[in-house]
């Protein structure tokens, strides 16, 4: 099973403000902010090896 996840957003900035903090928790990212055709702006990351977890058994949601 592949994971990701995505960053959805009214604006630029705030898409890439949300993919900054995707990428301080451990996430790489795959797709880079760009406009959609019905005009939301959509990135994607996907976990790392050193993604933290929050209670030793998965990836942190926090």
């Amino acid at each position: 099973m592949a994971i990701r996840v995505s960053v959805q957003a009214d604006d630029e900035d705030e898409c890439v403000e949300g993919l900054a903090r995707l990428v301080d928790a451990g996430f790489q990212p795959v797709m880079m902010p760009r406009l959609m055709t019905d005009g939301r702006w959509m990135a994607r990351a996907v976990p790392t090896a050193r993604t933290p977890a929050a209670d030793g058994r998965g990836l942190s949601t926090g």
